[in-house]
């Protein structure tokens, strides 16, 4: 008996030792994306995601070229043949508002990307070193956030004939760092005397290790969030500068779209060539502000924990609107009892 019960009790010792592991990357996975998971974050992901589709589908979507005129149909209101009307020289439109969606989106991402990696390099970075590393890192910052953005990028724009996109992206991004560096920095000094961190110092780690794999995972919430907030300071920006005349007609976006219409007389008359360009700003406008909610309530743990005390109660079928909650009793104890 001896002999078979040894061998198979290595196997169970084995799977035994093995099992848990498989379970443990996917709770941290899972809670890499748990601050979508709230319908602020999915409502919000869902308008970005029918903007990412229309620009990208754009050639498509459009019927007319954006540029293409037709002198027969000029400040023409909503019709049939053009969905969204016409301006003074017979553009569609529709087809000017799909494919500005293009040059928002790519300068707008362009930015986020591009300003959050500095903001994380200089952010982290500053906040785990010591010394004079982390005042110049600091000062630096502080250097960036009291710079006018927009004034800088209205003189580097105007030394182009046409800037490119890029150019334009790349500015943004100078000026719109800063801030979530300076968040960083803060959260970073609070994560460097925990425990997990000692030890990995303790272990002889490397410092890009200890930022990359100890500080980074708890960061991500935050990281995030600048990234968003980011990306709407650089759509904000990018029509703000199409809509006082810095960026040439070439570079076709929703800011052009109303700079025409301010500069032929739209106003107040032709309301159909200014009011969709404005409220594609707002719904986009709208959409990152609900992702950039959806991950407060992540980083915030009274806002974490009372959305999920919410949720388990809608679950059940109880009221949490009201100022009374119900409580209810296990059937067969004859007795019903309410919590005010």
């Amino acid at each position: 008996m001896s002999l078979t019960t040894a061998p198979a009790t290595a196997p169970t010792d084995d799977a035994s030792a093995t099992e848990p592991q498989r379970p443990r990357r996917a709770p941290r996975i899972g809670q890499s994306f748990a601050m979508f998971r709230n319908g602020k974050s999915l409502a919000g992901l869902a308008i970005l995601g029918v903007f990412v589709v229309v620009a990208v589908l754009a050639p498509l979507i459009a019927p007319y070229d954006p540029l293409e005129k037709d002198f027969m149909a000029l400040r023409q209101p909503p019709s049939a043949a053009h969905w969204l009307g016409t301006t003074h020289m017979g553009e569609d439109v529709f087809s000017q508002i799909v494919y500005g969606t293009r040059g928002v989106l790519v300068v707008g991402f362009l930015a986020g990307v591009l300003a959050t990696l500095v903001a994380v390099i200089v952010g982290v970075v500053a906040g785990y070193v010591a010394g004079w590393r982390s005042e110049s890192l600091s000062a630096l910052t502080n250097v960036f956030l009291v710079i006018p953005g927009l004034p800088l990028i209205i003189i580097v724009a105007s030394q182009y004939e046409d800037p490119p996109l890029m150019l334009i992206a790349g500015v943004l991004a100078i000026t719109g760092w800063a801030w979530g560096a300076r968040v960083l920095r803060a959260q970073t000094m609070s994560l460097r005397n925990r425990d997990f961190v000692q030890a990995a110092k303790a272990n002889g780690e490397k410092l890009w290790r200890i930022i990359a794999v100890e500080m980074l995972p708890n960061l991500t919430a935050i990281i995030a969030s600048s990234f968003v907030g980011t990306v709407t300071a650089a759509v904000l920006g990018l029509t703000t500068l199409a809509f006082i005349g810095v960026i040439p007609i070439t570079n076709l976006n929703w800011g052009t779209i109303l700079f025409w219409a301010q500069q032929n007389g739209a106003f107040p008359d032709y309301w159909w060539w200014y009011i969709p360009a404005g409220l594609c700003i707002a719904l986009l406008g709208m959409a990152l502000s609900l992702v950039n909610f959806g991950i407060d309530e992540y980083v915030n743990p009274r806002l974490r924990s009372a959305g999920e005390r919410a949720r388990a109660a809608r679950r059940k079928g109880l009221q949490v609107d009201g100022g009374v909650t119900e409580v209810r009793t296990v059937s067969g104890t004859g007795d019903d009892a309410r919590a005010g």
